[in-house]
């Protein structure tokens, strides 16, 4: 534990390049030292949120004729 406090930015460094980073005290593991992955953000969070939850039906597109004579597309 002391050799972790004293060497903590390199062992950081070396957590970043992929290594494994295992601190001991007493010669027991007790901690893992990972490198932090930044969550996506924005737009890309969101991402396939609705994959396999919303379908869309084949006639999605068509607008029935009762709505395209109230939005005055065709004449009745």
């Amino acid at each position: 534990m002391h050799e972790a406090k004293t060497n903590f930015s390199r062992l950081v460094d070396s957590a970043r390049r992929g290594e494994d980073v295992i601190v001991e005290r007493s010669g027991r593991p007790v901690a893992k030292i990972v490198p932090y992955d930044e969550p996506p953000r924005g737009l890309l969070a969101l991402r396939g949120i609705w994959k396999g939850q919303v379908e869309i039906a084949d006639d999605f597109d068509e607008l029935p004729e009762d709505l395209q004579s109230a939005f005055g597309m065709i004449d009745e």
